[in-house]
């Protein structure tokens, strides 16, 4: 059994058993050994294995029914015990409820006897006090105080209480027959009152809180607490405002004496609100005076700066004020102190803020002209100039002189920058001083005198300028300055969007002024829109007529008929050379003064110009054969300079023109075929006869029959 027992390891495996066991046995072993394979042998010794193992089952078998059993004694006897310690504690329980209504009764009991006895005690001790104070009022009748307590310093405190009874009882007393002693009484009441305030002053200087807080508590019952209290405050305040920041000492003494209160006095949020009230309406109002009302009408600038950093300082310090303990609506007292020294400020502010600004911009503007030795010209609004006007746009004619600005846009970044920044300043003050009903009508108001400054009499001037000085379209050698303009225009009025969402919009994005200013702004860039596309066109017409006037001066007829076939040496014409040196100038500088897909837009529309432009001009010709091919090379000059405007639609315009070209130098017999190419075969026909008939041999080779 031992061995058995050996051969049963942890973690227990069934074939490892038998594998060990068979090992195990002499012979019995697969692998060979000493000895050999005998199966007889190991099956005996199976067998005999398996003998042992049904008595190891049985033994254990009977361990287990036995320990059974006495699971199952114990657990009665457990149970019986759990049984008994039940029936104690309901036993302990029943005592404790006895025990709790016994005590229950013997406190009524000692409560009532308490009631009986203070019943008792509680008249014989007013009784006490009562021929405690009798005797002391005799002592005022009879005009003779010699009790200790009234003589002695040391006894303030019961004197005061004392005398302060006494005074209570003689608000009673008929005063006719009782003058004299009330007399009496109210003297030493108010002598007590004064030498208690005395005493205070002086603790307070010495710095000893504990007496202090001792005589304060007896002054509270007291009519003069009121005045012990202000004794404080302004003692408080004696070398606390020894700097020029009266901001700064006052959030100091307050952070110093908040603590101070507190220890001294029963009620310190009345006291701490009375201190502030005092600075606010003494020291802070003086000061607020001092700085704006010397101001006011002499340096408005100055008045409006002061204000605003007056006003912000004040409620910055507001804010910290609100740390502390000040009652249960600590923010309106405040709120109501700073009305109380603002409030005759904040009424006249917006008309002062308008007025000022409406003046400053005036000012930068004139100091600007007057710089460029420029007097403003006055732009018509009436029906005759809105007359000339519309033909103007319709018809592209200049009516009237143009003007001469010798290159001078008059538009300056540096004017504009002067006027936003007074507008963004006057922004933040009516953020902050403007009542919160009124901060969106204050704000438009100043947004209009924006607009009327920064978009009508600079931007809009400049433009009506730009659009006068610009020359007809036939003029030689003209300036083309109004792109210069447009450039300018357009990086001005993209500062005048972004403070118009910086700064107005958070003033009045929930209020119904939203949607006037929208409106405004809509209307200002619809008109300035006008007269740029306006300025724009009659530039592009002017870039024509100069394309025009070069081809007209430079080309020659002789260039596509020339007389000497054979001994062309040139690649292209010096017309298409000039021409096309022009339009990369023009194309640079309009990349230059647009932005965005403005580029894409105005390039698109002066590259179908131009295409037209050399579409009529090359059919004022005949071509030769040589002609044809030097026509050829201007064509692809033109269309290596249209890919500068990198606008696909005017490359294939010059690609269908370069393919229109070779009509006139290709072969009779392939015309049909050319005409039938990628670029033409969508063309009218009428429009490559026109181009065939160009050709000098149209009527020699008989080429009209191929378009019969």
């Amino acid at each position: 059994m031992a061995t058995t027992a050996q051969l049963f390891e942890e973690p227990f495996d069934a074939d490892e058993y038998i594998e060990r066991l068979a090992w195990r046995t002499p012979g019995g072993g697969s692998k060979g050994g000493a000895e050999a394979f005998d199966p007889k042998r190991l099956l005996d010794e199976f067998k005999c294995h398996i003998e042992e193992l049904k008595q190891l089952d049985e033994k254990i078998q009977r361990k287990v029914e036995k320990l059974e059993q006495q699971c199952h004694r114990e657990a009665k006897e457990f149970a019986h015990k759990v049984q008994d310690l039940q029936r104690s504690n309901q036993v302990a329980f029943q005592h404790f409820q006895e025990l709790d209504e016994h005590i229950s009764y013997v406190a009524t009991k000692v409560c009532h006897l308490g009631d009986q006895l203070e019943g008792v005690n509680t008249p014989r001790q007013r009784a006490v006090e009562a021929q405690r104070l009798m005797t002391y009022f005799n002592e005022f009748l009879d005009g003779d105080l010699r009790s200790d307590v009234f003589n002695n310093p040391d006894k303030i405190k019961e004197a005061a209480d004392i005398i302060q009874k006494l005074h209570l009882i003689a608000q009673e007393l008929p005063f006719d027959r009782f003058a004299d002693v009330k007399a009496k009484i109210a003297s030493k009441y108010h002598d007590l009152e004064r030498q208690l305030i005395q005493e205070f002053t002086a603790a307070q200087r010495r710095g000893e809180i504990g007496r202090m807080r001792e005589v304060a508590a007896v002054l509270l019952h007291f009519k003069g607490y009121a005045h012990c209290v202000d004794v404080y405050i302004k003692q408080c305040q004696d070398g606390a405002y020894i700097r020029n920041d009266v901001f700064e000492d006052t959030a100091a003494l307050c952070q110093r004496v908040n603590k101070q209160v507190g220890e001294v006095f029963s009620s310190p949020e009345t006291v701490m609100a009375k201190l502030i009230q005092n600075i606010f309406e003494n020291k802070l109002q003086a000061h607020v005076r001092e700085k704006l009302d010397g101001t006011r009408h002499s340096d408005v600038e100055q008045y409006l700066r002061n204000l605003y950093d007056l006003y912000t300082r004040t409620t910055a310090l507001a804010t910290k004020l609100t740390e502390f303990n000040l009652g249960s609506d600590k923010h309106t007292f405040l709120s109501k102190l700073i009305k109380s020294i603002f409030s005759s400020y904040l009424e006249s502010y917006i008309d002062i803020e308008r007025e000022y600004l409406r003046t400053r911009g005036a000012m930068i503007l004139q100091r600007y002209y007057d710089s460029k030795n420029h007097q403003k010209r006055s732009v018509g609004t009436g029906s005759i100039q809105e007359l000339k006007e519309r033909i103007r746009q319709r018809t592209n004619l200049t009516l009237g002189p143009s003007i001469d600005t010798h290159g001078e846009t008059f538009l300056s970044p540096e004017l504009v920058v002067n006027l936003l920044q007074e507008t963004r300043h006057a922004f933040e003050r009516c953020h902050k001083l403007s009542d919160p009903s009124d901060l969106p009508k204050n704000a438009f108001s100043i947004f209009l005198l924006l607009v009327e400054h920064l978009c009508v009499e600079h931007i809009d001037y400049a433009l009506e300028i730009g659009l006068a000085a610009i020359p007809s379209s036939d003029a030689k050698n003209a300036n083309l300055y109004f792109l210069d303009v447009v450039q300018q225009a357009n990086s001005i009025f993209h500062l005048f969007d972004k403070q118009f969402n910086d700064q107005l919009m958070p003033l009045i994005s929930s209020s119904p002024k939203l949607a006037e200013c929208l409106h405004k702004k809509k209307e200002v860039i619809e008109q300035m829109e006008v007269k740029l596309d306006t300025g724009i066109d009659r530039t592009l017409n002017c870039m024509v007529g100069q394309m025009k006037h070069i081809l007209t001066t430079e080309q020659k007829k002789t260039d596509f008929r020339p007389e000497d076939e054979n001994n062309v040496m040139i690649q292209y014409t010096t017309a298409c050379s000039k021409v096309c040196a022009y339009v990369s100038r023009q194309v640079d500088h309009v990349r230059k003064s647009m932005d965005g897909k403005n580029v894409d837009t105005v390039l698109t529309e002066l590259g179908i110009r131009f295409h037209r432009l050399i579409h009529e001009h090359l059919q004022q010709f005949s071509y030769s054969s040589m002609g044809g091919m030097l026509a050829i090379c201007d064509v692809a000059e033109y269309r290596r300079c249209a890919k500068d405007f990198r606008v696909p639609l005017v490359l294939q315009l010059f690609d269908t023109l370069h393919a229109l070209c070779n009509l006139l130098v290709v072969a009779p017999d392939n015309l049909k075929q050319v005409c039938s190419g990628e670029h033409l075969t969508n063309l009218d026909r009428n429009l490559l006869h026109a181009f065939v008939q160009l050709r000098v041999d149209y009527r020699s080779a008989r080429l009209g029959r191929h378009f019969s």
